[in-house]
């Protein structure tokens, strides 16, 4: 799909507008905790905003680009989700009040978008001149994929990547958190405070989560336009998901399963479509509603198994705690 200029700057000057008017809430005023009504609202707004891009898309551009952006996206969401778990680390080592988390959350967000759409290019640039990078694209999801699985059931951690140790060597902080500010002048000296480090910190966690998402896309579609698009909207909505959800994180247990098999998925299909272009005539060219099909389906019953499987242990728990309480009565 030829893209022109004029709807590239549309798009992109829409987005920060939206952005800028998230931050003129975020900062207005005292700074507040973020409420479950709000985060509910906000959710809701930009899940709103994805579905009437792709219903334009779909009248402008037709069906194909219009599932290439609904399957990207939901992708991008979902492999997002995971990203929720580790940015709810770095809240807790760093203790952010939580006042201040849905700033931190928007500027290192904001942070990796910029970050991301420089891979995109580059990926994009790159898939167009080297055929083969499918290949190696296709091997890397399912090698992902795997890697999932065989991490089941471990724990989170935070291994600080090279910028955000950089970071904390390089640039003088403050020990203390100074309200909302990121820069402050101590004794005329002027330093940087543990929110910009945080920030940093967010940033840089989700661009290396973009190793696996990007590709992840590219295999759904090889329009940078689509590609930039739906990692855009994926990630404006993530911040008010992560207040949204709370909780609920820890219930999706089978989680790393429903995007291990999105990815294995995905990487096949890269395979057999590069496999395809090259003449092999066994190879099917996998259409774009098998792809959005398989992706819906896998994250419905994979969210569904997991909440069945905690209600399952609580009422185990129950039951097992019950006949303690009456022999101790």
């Amino acid at each position: 799909m030829i893209v022109p200029v004029w709807a590239w700057l549309a798009v992109i000057g829409g987005l920060l507008i939206v952005l800028a008017f998230d931050l003129w809430i975020v900062d207005r005023g005292e700074p507040r905790e973020f409420s479950l009504k709000q985060a509910g609202f906000w959710v809701g707004f930009y899940v709103t905003l994805a579905v009437i891009f792709g219903i334009v898309l779909w009248i402008f551009a037709g069906p194909t680009s219009a599932g290439q952006f609904f399957a990207g996206y939901i992708t991008e969401y979902s492999l997002s989700v995971d990203n929720l778990f580790v940015f709810y680390i770095i809240m807790t080592r760093f203790a952010v009040p939580k006042i201040y988390q849905h700033k931190v959350l928007l500027i290192g967000i904001l942070m990796a978008l910029v970050m991301r759409s420089v891979f995109i290019a580059l990926g994009a640039a790159a898939l167009s001149s080297f055929g083969w990078l499918f290949y190696v694209f296709g091997l890397f999801l399912i090698y992902t994929a795997v890697q999932l699985v065989r991490q089941f059931g471990q724990e989170e951690d935070l291994q600080e990547n090279a910028v955000l140790r950089w970071a904390r060597r390089v640039l003088p902080h403050t020990d203390d958190y100074v309200g909302s500010k990121v820069v402050v002048k101590v004794n005329g000296r002027r330093m940087v405070t543990p929110l910009l480090i945080v920030m940093i910190a967010i940033g840089t966690t989700d661009l290396l989560f973009a190793l696996d998402s990007i590709p992840a896309i590219f295999g759904l579609t090889t329009d940078a336009f689509i590609v930039f698009t739906a990692n855009a909207f994926a990630l404006m909505g993530l911040r008010q998901l992560y207040f949204l959800l709370g909780g609920l994180l820890q219930r999706l247990v089978y989680l790393s399963f429903g995007l291990a098999f999105i990815l294995g998925f995905i990487g096949v299909k890269l395979i057999l479509e590069a496999l395809h272009s090259s003449g092999v005539s066994w190879a099917p060219e996998v259409p774009i509603w098998v792809s959005l099909s398989v992706i819906v389906v896998t994250m419905v019953v994979t969210t569904a198994i997991s909440l069945a499987k905690v209600r399952r242990d609580a009422r185990a728990g129950k039951e097992n705690t019950t006949p303690a309480s009456v022999e101790q009565g």
